[in-house]
């Protein structure tokens, strides 16, 4: 998938993707989360290449969390 991070608005909209795999959203997260990402002088911030919009780190790291307790983390909204 080419530039994935392109097709979603926010982290959340990954982690509750219906047909993504597991490890998928977790590759594209992480990409999110990565430090190549960070906004110039706002190093809480996240926009990956192709991205609509900046998200924080705060909530990428917390759509990261929810997979792994998907009863509690993926039906609260962002």
């Amino acid at each position: 998938m080419s530039q994935p991070f392109s097709r979603f608005l926010h982290p959340f909209d990954v982690a509750r993707h219906p047909s993504l795999e597991p490890e998928v959203k977790r590759a594209i997260l992480a990409s999110w989360a990565s430090d190549r990402s960070a906004v110039r002088d706002q190093p809480a911030m996240r926009k990956p290449p192709g991205a609509k919009r900046a998200v924080p780190v705060d909530d990428i790291l917390a759509a990261m969390h929810a997979l792994d307790r998907p009863a509690e983390g993926l039906s609260a909204s962002p």
